[in-house]
């Protein structure tokens, strides 16, 4: 199976695995955030199977076959032990990879990570929203992937109408992805992730925006209670795309973490 993997920059190898407001999906380019990124590692950054130029792979039912392809991905591209970052359902993969191959990741970041059940405070749903109003608007969209809905950053990426075709492809690829590892149920979780957590001994930085209506708070608390020695820092003004709402922002703070 191929992968489509963008590669920028110099440096110590940082693998970073991407969400839906983001390269891969609804960006068909580097974002400011990767572009900041890319001055200081050697930024590597893999499409999901069935994103962007990566193939559709069937043989992929859930997140444990998503986590066992990029272990084999990282075998391919010669890379032992990692920094490793995600967003979104990438923050997901990110952390079953750490859980399962601990001896691979040197660091872990996630940024806004689904992946954990929490009774009472569900992850928003993406498949609903993906579906314009009146077949020309976004704001439900915009609301659970940004802090405000009107925000330039949530009109520049989910602008109201129909996009560009390849804009528009993107999106679908991206869609057709999480529908494979998150969609019927569970619902971009895995129960068992809560308990292994604690497999992963190594650095952890989890970012979330102050107003992330896609997962709740409550679920970077659990994150932050099952990676003992995990650092949680919140990024007032952001909603669930605080690298794109906040780019230089949330691009300093990974690369102060990956440096230290």
């Amino acid at each position: 199976m191929k992968l489509e993997v963008k590669q920028a920059g110099e440096g110590a190898p940082l693998v970073y695995l991407h969400g839906f407001a983001d390269v891969h999906a609804a960006s068909l380019d580097w974002l400011p955030f990767h572009q900041a990124l890319a001055k200081s590692f050697r930024f590597i950054a893999p499409a999901h199977p069935a994103c962007a130029g990566s193939e559709e792979d069937e043989t992929i039912e859930n997140i444990d076959d998503m986590a066992f392809r990029y272990i084999e991905l990282l075998d391919e591209l010669g890379l032992e032990r990692i920094n490793l970052a995600g967003a979104c359902f990438g923050g997901w993969i990110a952390a079953e990879l750490a859980v399962r191959h601990p001896e691979r990741i040197q660091k872990l970041a996630l940024i806004g990570a689904s992946g954990l059940f929490i009774p009472g405070k569900p992850i928003g749903d993406l498949f609903w929203e993906i579906q314009s109003e009146n077949m020309t608007q976004y704001r439900g969209l915009r609301r659970l992937m940004f802090s405000r809905e009107d925000s330039p950053p949530a009109l520049a990426m989910f602008p109201d109408g129909r996009a560009a075709i390849d804009v528009e492809l993107s999106r679908y690829k991206a869609m057709r992805f999480c529908s494979r590892v998150g969609f019927s149920p569970p619902y971009f979780y895995n129960r068992k992730l809560e308990q292994r957590l604690t497999r992963y001994k190594g650095p952890a930085l989890l970012l979330w925006g102050e107003d992330d209506h896609m997962v709740p708070i409550e679920h970077a608390r659990a994150y932050q209670a099952g990676l003992k020695g995990s650092k949680l820092t919140m990024l007032p003004g952001c909603g669930h795309s605080p690298h794109v709402e906040q780019p230089a922002k949330t691009a300093s703070a990974l690369k102060d973490f990956f440096d230290a």
